[in-house]
């Protein structure tokens, strides 16, 4: 055999041991995840086998973030299509219909309540806006005991306590008190201590970063 020839030969079998090698550490990683998954599958099914018991929750949305009322509105969606029966109703009463009201309004499943002519983003007259959360809140406390309701929705509800014109334990007696199938979903930039310390599921939305910010226009379909 030439000197060529013995070469050739020699890097053929340095390559065929590098891919074999390489094989091997390919199937040892296949292996280590395969190992990773099955274990974190074990606990997701221990905890789902230990989650035994069927009741409504109370879920809270807050944060600087967009996307709490959007994220409340999908969820009540979820609902609707499981048949069930939905009430909402909104704290905050904007200068525009939105496209929630304006679809979510009509709907046979649907209850749907904006506070009268309370509190608005663009005029503060706080004995006016207070009169009106207590007229929505009346409203909202016949929903939290009506067992015909599956879902609820209190849009931007923690503001009224923020400012003063609803007592919290008002509302914590409430959700205590609901039909046990009864789902609540609140919104809202901020809420009491109490509040937080008491709900099911608490999910804060940051706002890492905002089209507005940037001189892009608010715009229908996205912010109403």
């Amino acid at each position: 055999m030439s000197n060529s020839q013995q070469s050739t030969t020699s890097d053929k079998g340095t390559v065929l041991a590098k891919d074999a090698a390489h094989n091997t550490d390919t199937t040892g990683e296949v292996a280590k995840n395969e190992a990773r998954l099955l274990k974190k599958k074990a606990v997701v099914d221990q905890r789902i086998a230990a989650a035994t018991e069927e009741r409504g929750v109370t879920i809270l949305l807050t944060g600087n973030g967009k996307g709490k009322s959007s994220s409340a509105f999908g969820t009540m969606a979820r609902a609707l299509g499981h048949g069930q029966q939905a009430a909402v109703i909104q704290f905050i009463k904007g200068r525009k219909e939105t496209g929630e009201q304006l679809f979510f309004g009509s709907h046979p499943q649907v209850g749907f309540h904006v506070m009268g002519h309370g509190f608005t983003w663009e005029t503060r007259d706080p004995e006016r806006e207070k009169k009106a959360a207590e007229q929505a809140w009346a409203l909202a406390k016949q929903v939290l005991s009506d067992p015909a309701v599956h879902f609820v929705l209190l849009d931007e509800i923690t503001y009224m306590y923020k400012y003063g014109y609803l007592d919290e334990a008002d509302l914590l007696a409430a959700l205590a008190a609901r039909p046990a199938h009864q789902n609540v979903m609140m919104t809202g930039r901020t809420a009491p201590r109490a509040l937080l310390e008491s709900v099911d599921t608490h999910s804060k939305i940051a706002n890492e970063r905002h089209a507005f910010a940037s001189g892009v226009k608010a715009q229908v379909g996205i912010e109403w």
